[in-house]
């Protein structure tokens, strides 16, 4: 089977081999760990944005940006492309940001390949059927601050590898690189309904792709968060490849998919997470989803369509209204 971690270090080594170009900065821990800046004391750019999303999803998707990306007649933005013949993998197995990384006064969300080697969650490995024990262990860190020898050490640890051969790639929400990654989840947010909440066999998705705008970048870290959040809630655009089984409801899980189908929808994020006490725990899991739904079912040939891009509340939260 293939290993995230082997593919995605393709895409590191180019990281590191054009850090000076891609506005990054590479450096080692006194323990051997790489640590590869992509946002909090370096600028970054478009180019490390693609390929730290590439890492996120352990090498097994193609990632690009359009510009400019159409919303509507009236609204445009740049945006992300994501299209990966490894749906479950590439997303849940690796960029899902399912792991949780304390270490003092360091925390971050960890996501991409490394997961796959500490099971970060361990029943998101077995329900997708995947696993993966390469010597050596790539996790992305939405942070804005840098780690440390004790995380990397934590990393090495939970992953089994030694800690010479751990890679943290670090990029604030409020940069640059931070707004591209989290619009690249637009695929991601699809899948991770569809198991999380509709309790759906991602592995029956053989194919996807999907679109979404780069949210404008916000130094606030919690409005960032926000804006990022709703590029895909209010602006994604998935297409979904499955090869159902007899007595899969298709047209239910397209119908039920999208953000807007959510019992929360109709706020921008800040709003939500803000009434939430700021606490991820307490959203609704159907809010994560993105915009626009297309569902191609392998087996009938039918196309199933649903959800819509909301400008007005993309503009809400841009503070464009």
């Amino acid at each position: 089977m293939v290993s995230v971690n082997l593919e995605a270090k393709k895409t590191v080594d180019i990281l590191i081999e054009k850090a000076d170009e891609l506005n990054i900065a590479v450096s080692k821990l006194d323990n051997g760990a790489t640590i590869i800046d992509c946002g909090v004391n370096v600028s970054g750019s478009f180019k490390a944005g693609e390929l730290y999303t590439k890492v996120c999803l352990g090498g097994l998707a193609e990632v690009g940006i359009s510009i400019p990306g159409d919303l509507s007649e009236k609204f445009a933005l740049p945006s992300v492309k994501i299209k990966t013949d490894s749906p479950a993998i590439s997303t849940l197995g690796a960029q899902k940001a399912g792991w949780s990384v304390s270490v003092g006064d360091f925390f971050a969300l960890g996501s991409g390949p490394a997961r796959a080697l500490a099971k970060k969650p361990a029943e998101t490995y077995e329900e997708i059927g995947y696993s993966d024990d390469a010597d050596l262990a790539i996790l992305t860190l939405e942070s804005d601050k840098l780690p440390g020898e004790d995380v990397a050490e934590l990393i090495a640890k939970d992953s089994k590898v030694d800690v010479k051969d751990v890679y943290l790639l670090v990029a604030p929400t409020s940069s640059l690189v931070g707004s591209i990654q989290i619009a690249g989840r637009v695929v991601e947010n699809g899948t991770y309904k569809m198991l999380e909440a509709l309790h759906f066999d991602v592995t029956k998705v053989k194919y996807a792709a999907g679109i979404a705008p780069i949210a404008p970048v916000d130094p606030d870290g919690l409005k960032a968060m926000g804006k990022t959040n709703d590029a895909v809630l209010f602006g994604g655009r998935t297409y979904y490849y499955i090869e159902s089984e007899e007595g899969d409801n298709i047209k239910e899980v397209a119908e039920k998919l999208p953000s807007s189908a959510a019992d929360g929808y109709g706020k921008p994020f800040f709003e939500v997470f803000k009434e939430a006490e700021f606490d991820f725990y307490k959203i609704d899991k159907g809010m994560f989803a993105p915009a626009e739904v297309v569902i191609n079912d392998l087996r009938t040939g039918e196309l199933f369509k649903s959800g819509y891009i909301n400008v007005d509340l993309l503009k809400k939260s841009f503070g464009l209204q």
